[in-house]
């Protein structure tokens, strides 16, 4: 019996966690191995067949100050898995992005269990970004082996000591066959002929105070211009589908549509494929985007308290907050931060892209050059396999 502990949050993280489960599942059935699958994550995880735990995908926050009301909860949770643990051995734990979270219960694996294999699959892009004097994260200290999904993440961590196998971007599984646009505007009722907009607000709850007012206001005055537009907003959650919709109500939005939360996940690509143009976070709904070919700007904010510490205390540096342009080295998607994200700066970067030409074509070759840093599909089982060799050592 091979007993594994998979840690992660939020809703990207219980996707990626439902994925990597159903690999590491086939390979252990390849090398005859029976499997033990305990799981902070959320609902996805546990279909996949996972003991859950607990269910850590509710508790996503990005920033500083809105991350306060998490540290209890987190702190508390963790304090449970250490219990269990003692009564329960582990072979292995995976730690599956969740930043914060996953650094301090790696740190207090390492200390407990000095010799239990700690692999971190999807690790915090400090390739990209730093602090300060650009210091790393306390990961190089408790991790045995990253498993990487970009080729600059792969060569940071070596150049810092660590362990690491590139295995590429897990998108590329699941994004090799691609719906058609016209059948997937039929499957959603749409006019085959219209623009469509997709709105990408939220998978944390402050990005619907943050992000959701600005987005619903550029759909608003998007359809001004061009009065057909449609406008689909998937829920990150099924707590969002409500303040989503009354969002687009107060911003007077026509001809929009929320898609549930329980059917978002699988009409994502069929989503993608119907609309021509996104709005939406950064994130890696971004590569998603881009793997399908559809043009997008990227808005983002904090809270002002967030931003002032993490500006002049932190020293927070970053040239790029999307994934696309991060992994390209240009600016290629347009990003506005802070308070450059208004209704009215979206939709000057909107129309270009809406209207075809230079600006569209030049995002569409970009995005080609994009999907040749992402590696090849075999994602998840290429990143089973190395987690079953680091705990079979």
């Amino acid at each position: 019996m091979v007993r594994l502990l998979i840690s992660t949050g939020e809703v990207s993280g219980d996707l990626q966690g439902s994925l990597l489960i159903q690999a590491l599942q086939r390979e252990a059935s390849r090398r005859g191995l029976e499997l033990e699958l305990l799981a902070l994550g959320g609902t996805r995880m546990e279909a996949a067949g996972a003991n859950l735990l607990a269910d850590t995908a509710p508790m996503g926050a990005i920033g500083l100050w809105e991350a306060l009301p998490l540290i209890l909860p987190t702190l508390r949770l963790q304090a449970r898995v250490d219990q269990l643990l003692r009564s329960r051995p582990l072979d292995g734990v995976v730690l599956i992005d969740y930043v914060g979270a996953n650094v301090r219960l790696g740190c207090k694996l390492r200390s407990r269990f000095p010799d239990l294999p700690i692999t971190y699959y999807i690790a915090p892009q400090e390739w990209a970004w730093r602090f300060g004097d650009g210091s790393t994260t306390q990961l190089l200290g408790f991790t045995n082996r990253i498993l990487a999904i970009f080729p600059a993440e792969a060569s940071f961590y070596s150049d810092r000591g660590v362990e690491v196998t590139w295995v590429g971007h897990p998108l590329l599984d699941s994004f090799s066959e691609l719906p058609d646009r016209a059948e997937s505007r039929r499957q959603l009722g749409l006019d085959p002929d219209g623009r469509v907009l997709l709105l990408l607000p939220a998978s944390r709850p402050q990005e619907l105070n943050y992000l959701m007012p600005h987005l619903a206001g550029a759909a608003a005055l998007l359809q001004e211009r061009y009065p057909s537009m449609q406008v689909l907003v998937p829920a990150g959650l099924e707590r969002f589908e409500q303040p989503l919709a009354d969002a687009l109500a107060q911003a007077g939005v026509r001809q929009a549509r929320v898609i549930p939360a329980l059917q978002a996940d699988g009409l994502k690509k069929t989503l993608c494929a119907a609309a021509d143009l996104a709005l939406g976070k950064s994130g890696t709904v971004n590569l998603e985007l881009a793997l399908q070919g559809v043009p997008q700007v990227v808005g983002y904010r904090v809270s002002r308290v967030t931003a002032l510490i993490a500006r002049y205390l932190l020293r927070f540096k970053v040239e790029h907050i999307s994934p696309v342009n991060l992994l390209l080295q240009e600016r290629l998607v347009p990003e506005l931060l802070q308070d450059e994200l208004t209704a009215q700066g979206l939709v000057e970067q909107a129309i270009p892209l809406l209207e075809g030409g230079a600006a569209r074509e030049r995002m569409l070759d970009g995005y080609r050059r994009l999907r040749a840093t992402l590696g090849q599909p075999g994602v998840t089982d290429r990143a089973a396999a190395a987690i079953f060799d680091q705990v079979m050592e």
